[in-house]
């Protein structure tokens, strides 16, 4: 039996985490092929200001393998980061994260699980060829990803994927325990310096096309998040340049 630890951080998400933690749950139980894995959910809070902690502490007597874990700085990646600390402490084969808005459905992460094979990770991507966005992107976004992030990412860290935000990614403990020391991004970019790592250290990623399903109330906005977006980009590449010459 693989034991998996699915991490779902969590930044007020009162209205949709109950949904998407109970059709995880539900297709893992009842999906034949989801039954060769034992799989347990860590929501970790970051910054909480409405009433998700109580809505999943619910959740969490209702289901053992719901765990609950709060930390008061927000950010994706310090969730994530915490998380992985986290399921360190526990039995896990593979550890991974999923988006608390489900637009990653479980038939779409179970395939993650199943196509892990002898790789050390692999991540679901939006955009590579065999992907579909439920509904279409607009033109804007996957044009500024395509050639210009994308672009962008590549000279700066050398690592090449179709997709680096796509918030579902799976991996192997042995990956975890070798990059957690090394991540710092707490809030943008924190998907590309986890892989750059990944590379640094010689794993394996895999890139999988997905089935992606845009949601409404999205944290990450077409407008207002590239200026950001790029600084944390510059400055994480600086700070790996300034810590290669030590």
């Amino acid at each position: 039996m693989t034991r998996i630890c699915i991490i779902v951080p969590a930044y007020n998400e009162q209205d949709r985490i109950t949904d998407t933690l109970e059709t995880y749950i539900n297709f893992f139980a009842v999906e034949p092929k989801g039954r060769r894995y034992e799989v347990d959910f860590l929501v970790v809070l970051n910054g909480c200001t409405d009433n998700t902690r109580v809505v999943v502490e619910k959740l969490c007597e209702k289901h053992p393998n719901i765990l609950l874990y709060e930390i008061k700085q927000a950010g994706k990646g310090v969730a994530i980061k915490t998380g992985f600390e986290q399921a360190l402490e526990g039995p896990y084969n593979l550890i991974g994260f999923v988006d608390a808005d489900m637009a990653t459905s479980p038939s779409q992460f179970l395939a993650l699980i199943q196509n892990m094979g002898n790789a050390d990770g692999v991540i679901a991507s939006r955009y590579m060829p065999g992907a579909r966005t439920i509904p279409e992107r607009p033109w804007i976004k996957r044009w500024g990803s395509r050639f210009f992030y994308e672009n962008l990412v590549a000279l700066l860290f050398g690592i090449h994927y179709y997709d680096y935000q796509c918030g579902a990614k799976l991996f192997k403990r042995s990956v975890i325990v070798a990059i957690v020391p090394h991540l710092t991004v707490t809030q943008w970019a924190f998907d590309v310096e986890l892989l750059y790592w990944c590379k640094k250290l010689g794993f394996f990623i895999k890139e999988l096309p997905s089935v992606w399903h845009d949601k409404a109330g999205s944290k990450l906005k077409i407008f207002g998040s590239g200026l950001p977006m790029l600084i944390a980009l510059f400055k994480l590449r600086y700070r790996i340049g300034k810590d290669a010459k030590k």
